[in-house]
Parts: C-alpha cells; structure tokens; sequence
C-alpha cells in the first residue's frame, strides 16, 4: 500500500500537459492584470499613478481615497439606484425568458420555427439603429428621467437568454411533460412545477449574464437619466473625468469598489453558472 501511495505522489507529467498548465497560467495573469492595475491606483496619490517608470506598488497605502471618492458625488443614491435596475432586470429577464422559451421549447404551434428565427435576427440588430427611434417614444410617453425605460424592456425578454434557456429545455425529456399531462396539469402548472425546479443552473446564468450587463450599463442610463440623483454608478464615475483634469486615483477607489457586487455575485453564484453554461447543450 504504501509503495502504491508513494508511486502516486512521483506521477509524471507529459509536456504537454506542463505547456498546458504554463500557458493557462499566464493567461490568467494576463487577465487579473487590469484588476491588479485597479486596486492598486486606487491606493495612490494621482502623481504615483502618473510616474515613469512605473511604481508598482503604492509608497504609501492611500484609504483616504475611498473617503474622498464617496463624499464627492451622493453614491449612496447611485448604488441605490444600480441595486434597483439591476434586481429588477434580473427578476424581469428570469421571468421572461424562461417563460418564452418554455413556449418555443415545449409547445407545438403553426410558425413556431419562423418566430424563432425572427427573435433571433433581433441580436443582429445594432442597438444604434433602434436607439434614437426608442428615446423618440420613451420620451413621448413620459418616460424620460424614470426608471421605466431600463426595467420594461426585460418584461419582453432577450433574444440570447431565450435561445440559451431554450436549449437548455431540449434537454428535458418531453416524458415529464406528458406524465403530468396524463395527471391533468395544463402547461402552466407543468411549465411552473416541473420545468422551473429543473432549472436553476441555467436561470443562474441569465441572472448573471443580466446583472454583469446591467450594473456596467453606462449608455441606456446616460440617455435616459439627466437628474443627479437617478444617476446610476457607471454615471457617477464621470465625476472625476473633467474638461481638463481628472481625478484617476478616486475614480479608481470608486471603480474597485463598484466592482465588489460582480466579484460577489459570481464567486456564490459560479457553480450553477457553470453548469448552466455547461449543460446547455445546441439541440434542435
């Protein structure tokens, strides 16, 4: 046994699997890099950050950064505002998507291929070319300066989660379906009490797809939001970019701070986003 134990502990590795491990490596450091970078001003006076050759490290860890930064704009309001578009687009995107899909996926209707082809030429539609147009109506109908225009749309769903939640429910064996019809559930009981339990991986991941875009989002508040106090974070940052001089050090504490919920969001929820992604196979 314990000439076993030690011929397992001497297990060699081919070069391959050496290059592998090497090449995944730096990759990694290539991409926690702008990160580093992050953090790291975010302690420096803006002279530090400037300086050539590079520092590094700060001389001196600046804490009085994150003070500054958060007493020069009210961002209290603006993650509050953040927090309230980004847990009602998740829920909004969670809900629609799963239930268009459920009805692409598991039920047969005249034209149901072409309807599905149509929803998905809508992702090769530049957000350009409807910007304007739906700033024309939201403007018209009151919603401008309102949250309205950035939580509405996601009741309609989007046209990739459909498609990923769809083909995450080609995956389900269709005997589910016709047991419990057998059983005497409609589609709505079945769609609520057999195919949203078995879904957790994949809606994990719409919901996190859906919080990394909306909390970054920067162009739909910047064009529908014009008072301070609606201002979402990614707003707020443009604080400290002025005409002339910019403030790099406190945009950069606030930055690192703003991306604490992302950091926070995947780390608890990357188990079911994997396997979300993972799972999710291209049938159909």
């Amino acid at each position: 046994m314990a000439k076993q134990l030690h011929r397992g502990m001497h297990i060699k590795m081919r070069p391959s699997q050496i290059a592998s491990f090497v090449s995944l490596i730096v990759l990694s450091l290539i991409m926690l890099f702008p990160f580093f970078w992050l953090v790291r001003s975010s302690f420096m006076t803006q002279r530090e950050i400037m300086t050539v050759p590079i520092k590094w490290l700060p001389k001196e860890f600046l804490f009085s950064n994150f003070t500054k930064a958060f007493t020069a704009a009210p961002f209290a309001y603006y993650f509050r505002n953040s927090i309230i578009l980004t847990v009602a687009n998740v829920m909004a995107q969670i809900l629609s998507s799963s239930f268009i899909a459920f009805g692409f996926a598991r039920l047969q209707f005249k034209g149901r291929g072409f309807w599905f082809a149509a929803l998905l030429s809508t992702m090769m539609l530049p957000y350009t070319v409807v910007m304007i147009p739906q700033f024309i109506f939201w403007k018209t109908v009151g919603g401008y300066n309102t949250f309205a225009p950035l939580i509405i749309p996601a009741l309609f769903g989007n046209a990739f989660n459909v498609f990923l939640v769809r083909q995450f429910y080609l995956s389900i064996p269709k005997d589910y379906d016709e047991a419990a019809l057998v059983d005497g559930a409609n589609y709505f009981l079945i769609y609520r009490r057999v195919i949203l339990p078995m879904s957790k991986a994949v809606l994990c991941s719409v919901g996190v797809f859906t919080f990394m875009s909306t909390w970054n989002d920067f162009l739909g508040p910047l064009l529908y939001l014009d008072k301070p106090l609606l201002k979402t974070v990614s707003l707020g940052l443009q604080v400290f970019v002025g005409q002339y001089t910019s403030q790099i050090n406190l945009m950069m504490a606030a930055s690192t701070v703003a991306t604490i919920p992302m950091i926070i969001i995947f780390f608890f929820a990357q188990r079911y986003f994997i396997e979300g992604i993972t799972f999710t196979g291209l049938k159909g």
